[in-house]
């Protein structure tokens, strides 16, 4: 009879579960790079037992250099800042810039307070009026926007002009990419508007919509729509010469093997077109809401459409001794906005494509 090593019987299992363990490391290290935490991979290597040294390297060249541009780019604008005076007194450093950060979160809370308030007057109004027999009345609240009510108007315009400019550009980039007698028509128009600014497109935006839209008793206030038009007519151009691109470049053999099977139009792009071309696709829209969220700051600051761009604006002309500070608030919060908008693009990226990083 055999018997077998309790020794060698526990290092299996240990290695086993080490194995099980990197697995799950590996599979989460897909998600961290979609996210932007690669660095968390090496550390959880690390914390495991593969290869110490190789993964300080790693952390080092993914968190701890970061950081350290970081810190540096912090020092120099500590140190630089108070040495260039403008109208409005010297530039802010980074500690005064935060204090203003947190005031602007104080007058966020205090104003959402005030707007509690004035609505349970409203509701206690109302109750009275039905108890009284007589109809409610809505009122709306007058108010100044918070800073955090600016920053999701601004994010809710960026995605409705997002939308908007996606449901045109994908059509047409599947068409352009079928069609090359499409492609040859839609490609001088291409050339001609895009490069086209927002700041020339906002004029002609304002004037048509203020023809169409009398007043803002609409679903969207004009300031609204035009800011989001605006966003569609500059952003779209990526989506559709990406979705052209990638549907041009689906593999000869599928499409031969599409008239084999006689697919018809519909059952082509939707079985055969769309998820070839998507990673193409995905590109374009990441591109595209990127140009939307640069485009919409402009939009706002002309079309005084309630966002972050009015606000750099209203601070602007404000000029009073934290303006500079709170519009470089402004500044830092429209880049970390965009950051994390590119993130969930990637996310969506790769949720419904297969590439590298699904």
């Amino acid at each position: 009879m055999t018997t077998v090593d309790p020794n060698f019987t526990e290092s299996a299992d240990r290695e086993a579960r080490r194995a099980r363990l990197f697995t799950r490391i590996n599979t989460a290290d897909k998600w961290f790079q979609v996210f932007g935490l690669s660095w968390a991979t090496p550390i959880l290597k690390a914390a495991a037992g593969d290869n110490p040294r190789a993964q300080a390297k790693e952390i080092w060249r993914l968190l701890a250099v970061p950081l350290l541009a970081i810190a540096a780019f912090l020092f120099l604008w500590a140190a630089l800042a108070p040495k260039v005076e403008t109208s409005l007194g010297a530039v802010p450093g980074p500690a005064q810039v935060w204090d203003e950060a947190v005031n602007l979160h104080d007058d966020a809370v205090a104003k959402a307070e005030k707007r509690a308030e004035f609505q349970v007057k409203v509701d206690q109004l109302n109750e009275r009026l039905i108890a009284s027999g007589r109809e409610p009345k809505e009122r709306a609240y007058t108010g100044a926007p918070s800073y955090y009510q600016q920053i999701w108007t601004s994010i809710q315009t960026v995605f409705f002009g997002f939308l908007l400019a996606t449901l045109v550009a994908v059509p047409l980039g599947i068409l352009a990419g079928l069609s090359p007698t499409a492609n040859a028509g839609l490609n001088p128009l291409i050339q001609i508007f895009k490069p086209v600014s927002p700041l020339a497109w906002l004029p002609i935006v304002t004037m048509i919509v203020s023809a169409l839209a009398a007043t803002d008793e609409g679903l969207f206030p004009k300031s609204f729509i035009i800011s989001a038009v605006t966003v569609t007519l500059c952003s779209l151009w990526p989506t559709l010469i990406n979705t052209a691109l990638g549907v041009a470049s689906i593999d000869k053999d599928l499409v031969n093997v599409s008239k084999v099977l006689k697919m018809n139009t519909w059952t082509k792009i939707t079985k055969l077109v769309l998820p070839s071309a998507l990673p193409l696709i995905f590109t374009g829209l990441r591109l595209s809401l990127g140009v939307g969220w640069m485009v919409l700051i402009a939009a706002e600051m002309l079309a005084q459409n309630p966002g972050l761009g009015k606000f750099v604006w209203d601070e602007f002309q404000n000029g009073s001794s934290s303006s500079l500070a709170r519009i470089m608030v402004a500044v830092l919060t429209i880049g970390i906005i965009g950051f994390l908008l590119d993130r969930v693009m990637y996310a969506l990226q790769s949720l419904f494509t297969f590439t590298n990083n699904r």
